[in-house]
């Protein structure tokens, strides 16, 4: 029998017990053991709930049983999460997470500990939500190099642009609403600043280029100036705006960022909608392949966690090799990296056109019938430096979006 500790009965902590209580037979059977939840940590009481048989409130009585061989961590954030991670695997004991924060933090140091232990440390759930996509890269994809990774993974920035899209609301309409429903937390700033993106794009190129991106060196704009008049635009141009979370191999050199794209049918991720998740990768051997499913949640999330502790169970002896190098994988410049922009600029199209024409060249001018008082245009692909030089020139700017097409 395998004995198992969960640290934290939140939203994903109580959907591995869940989980494991539902599947109890068929992850079993998988494991090749009896899995058993002897400890559940939290600070707080539940009375009435089952959990309450396994319920302690110290980590040390966890730490200190020698019957416990994984321990579960779904408290989230740094600390103490990065600390009781670091015992348990110190004491020999495999740790499986949903911790985006935590790994994009710490990952690093926490897989060396598990290699020398001779155990794991596994974090499926924290890039993804349900879509498997860690263990495929670390895998299944290892006779490709991999040279681009484009996903939207971040489900709350995703259903808001969704609902401005489909039900013409305004940003903070749409905030609302998915705070109403539970998809945004009261405090959403790491969802729609693109912080959780971040973490999760350089989790997940860190593997699949073989050598430590530090997310604080990534790119990041989140969601928070896109308007409905962008949308408006965007749609008059058969396409949509996403909050895309990029890498990519570029010569010789890697880039990274996370920003709003405006792209079209021809991209793959044109039609994801809502809550869900997708990430698209190139290989130079495998081509294009995409992952597409829930990103969020408690049950997709809790099931992506109990597959890491079946994966335990059935190397509980064994360490699982990650391609994740401590050697740091220095980024390309963003300044130089070359993208296609869409501009809202005030003014009557006709008289400021040459203007806009005069600091970028030819561009793809249009308006929209309904918004009056300004027009917008495209430019040509171009250093991020120089389209900044070049807006600086112009007057009247509403807004600027990259453009994937």
């Amino acid at each position: 029998m395998i004995k198992i500790a969960v640290l934290g009965y939140g939203t994903v902590g109580s959907g591995v017990v869940e989980v494991i209580e539902k599947n109890h037979d068929s992850i079993n059977k998988k494991a090749a053991d009896d899995i058993e939840i002897k400890y559940v940590l939290d600070l707080r009481d539940f009375p009435g709930d089952p959990v309450e048989k396994v319920l302690v409130h110290d980590y040390n009585v966890i730490l200190n049983d020698p019957e416990v061989s994984i321990v579960v961590e779904t408290m989230g954030g740094l600390h103490p999460a990065y600390e009781f991670t670091k015992q348990a695997l110190e004491a020999g004991k495999s740790v499986c997470t949903s911790n985006k924060e935590l790994v994009a933090e710490y990952g690093t140091e926490l897989v060396r500990i598990a290699e020398k232990k001779d155990i794991n440390y596994l974090f499926e759930a924290s890039c993804g939500g349900g879509i498997p996509i860690i263990r495929p890269l670390n895998s299944s994809l290892t006779a490709d190099e991999i040279d681009e990774i484009e996903g939207i993974l971040n489900g709350t920035t995703n259903y808001i642009l969704t609902k401005m899209a489909v039900d013409g609301l305004d940003f903070d309409e749409a905030l609302k609403e998915a705070q109403q429903n539970g998809y945004a937390e009261r405090n959403p700033e790491a969802d729609i600043e693109g912080y959780d993106a971040c973490r999760k794009i350089a989790i997940l190129s860190s593997l699949a280029y073989g050598a430590h991106i530090d997310y604080r060196d990534i790119y990041t704009e989140g969601i928070t100036k896109i308007t409905a008049t962008d949308i408006k635009y965007a749609q008059s141009l058969g396409a949509s705006i996403k909050l895309l979370a990029t890498s990519k191999k570029v010569h010789d050199g890697f880039y990274a960022m996370v920003s709003p794209v405006m792209i079209n049918a021809h991209n793959p991720l044109y039609s994801v909608q809502g809550v869900f998740n997708a990430i698209f990768i190139h290989g130079n051997v495998l081509g294009d392949a995409m992952f597409y499913g829930s990103g969020a949640g408690k049950l997709p999330t809790a099931s992506a966690v109990v597959a890491d502790v079946v994966d335990c169970a059935k190397h509980l002896h064994k360490h699982i090799i990650m391609n994740w190098s401590s050697r740091p994988l220095k980024l390309m410049d963003i300044e130089n990296v070359r993208n296609r922009f869409f501009v809202r600029m005030e003014g009557c199209m006709a008289q400021e056109i040459v203007r806009v024409n005069g600091v970028f060249g030819d561009v793809e001018s249009f308006s929209v019938p309904g918004i009056s008082g300004e027009f917008a245009f495209i430019t040509e692909k171009m250093p991020e430096h120089e389209f900044r030089d070049g807006i600086a020139q112009l007057k009247g700017i509403r807004s600027t979006i990259r453009v994937g097409f």
